[in-house]
């Protein structure tokens, strides 16, 4: 009895991480969202995924000023996919410490979710993209919303 204690202790210990990480997934699962998304407050633009990372550069806009800047990369770690983003008001005042770290919960077809791992902020963040829509779903403490943004073409060389 006492050895099968052990043996089941020893395995929960060893699977505790992967049972902490989220679903298996790179980068390159991601690269349907690469590209550049617009409303008339909001901008969002994805780079390509490359060696193992994506990142977006997001900026707020209303009543003519820019009012946040956001930075979103997501990196591999282990066999799947963390998000970190930070925001910052104007005057690039950062708009809490640190970065909000997230991991992979969902991966399907043009559909990503990432769930907080710590506390307050965003509790969960996804994306999806259908047609030229691409949009953001944002869960928080006060409930949650979606921010429908539309593909922008791509600009043509000067």
């Amino acid at each position: 009895m006492q050895r099968f204690l052990v043996v089941s202790a020893l395995v929960l210990l060893v699977g505790a991480p992967a049972l902490a990480q989220g679903p298996s997934a790179k980068v390159t699962d991601l690269a349907w969202m690469s590209g550049s998304y617009t409303s008339d407050t909001l901008e969002e633009n994805w780079a390509e995924p490359k060696a193992g990372s994506i990142a977006s550069l997001v900026r707020g806009v209303g009543d003519g000023a820019t009012n946040m800047i956001e930075l979103i990369v997501v990196e591999e770690e282990g066999d799947s996919l963390t998000l970190r983003l930070k925001q910052w008001d104007p005057g690039m005042q950062p708009r809490a410490d640190g970065f909000q770290v997230m991991q992979l919960q969902e991966l399907g077809n043009n559909k990503v979710v990432f769930k907080n791992t710590g506390e307050g902020g965003i509790q969960q963040l996804g994306y999806s993209l259908a047609g030229n829509t691409f949009t953001i779903s944002v869960t928080t403490a006060r409930g949650a919303f979606d921010i429908p943004l539309t593909r922008k073409a791509p600009q043509s060389p000067h």
